[in-house]
């Protein structure tokens, strides 16, 4: 017997209800606790990364407090009393704190007369690949110059002259040590074109191209920049 056109449209839709009953049934059971376990696991891993995140905010702010307050306490010429903050931030994970730190416990040493100890300090952070490049190449600049007596004239050479050109940051202080390592090794040719370079740079401290236009006269190498000359005439 057929069903009325009414019924047959209920029937279909009561059949399609209780497949989709079913199907969500079956699903659960074959997979609700491992959804459960997703779901857990998720929330989980993100209260972790807010928690990391604050703590990480939290331990930045101690350590900023802390380093100021070991330069308060130089600033009041008491270094022994900032030993200690220094040491415990020149162990943090935070890469420009550690550098910071260093950098201050080598100046310490140098006033200290300490050479050894502030080479030693300057080449730590020379060393450590997670500092940025300008610092690093600050650090061995510094370790250079605390080291410049004992090392040999070429170990001079070789060590900063990826810095003794015209363009990079710290192209006055490496290639001041680079010339006078050429001086050492009776290279006055050499000495002075670099002498010259950096009496002609306009981006080298007033200080450091002073000293390189007497050492540069001194070696016969012209030390004025054309444009200049222009001017004095």
């Amino acid at each position: 017997m057929a069903l009325p056109p009414n019924t047959n449209e209920a029937f279909l839709r009561e059949v399609d209800e209780e497949l989709r009953r079913d199907q969500l049934a079956t699903f659960w059971e074959r997979w609700g606790r491992w959804v459960i376990v997703a779901i857990v696991v998720g929330l989980a891993a993100f209260g972790a990364f807010l928690y990391a995140q604050h703590r990480t905010e939290q331990a930045a702010g101690i350590e900023g407090e802390k380093l100021q307050a070991a330069f308060a306490k130089l600033g009041a010429n008491n270094p022994t009393a900032a030993a200690a903050p220094l040491a415990d931030i020149a162990a943090s994970k935070r890469d420009g704190y550690r550098a910071l730190a260093k950098f201050t416990q080598a100046d310490i040493a140098l006033q200290k007369n300490d050479l050894k100890g502030a080479a030693a300090k300057f080449a730590e952070v020379a060393a450590d690949t997670s500092v940025a490049q300008p610092f690093r190449d600050l650090a061995l600049i510094r370790q250079t110059s605390a080291e410049y007596d004992g090392l040999k004239p070429q170990v001079v050479i070789e060590r900063l002259r990826p810095l003794a050109v015209p363009g990079n940051a710290w192209f006055g202080s490496a290639g001041e040590m680079v010339a006078m390592a050429h001086l050492r090794m009776n290279r006055r040719d050499l000495a002075g074109a670099l002498f010259g370079q950096i009496a002609r740079n306009d981006d080298v401290p007033d200080t450091i191209r002073q000293r390189a236009v007497q050492m540069a006269g001194v070696l016969g190498v012209d030390a004025i920049a054309p444009n200049e000359g222009s001017k004095a005439q």
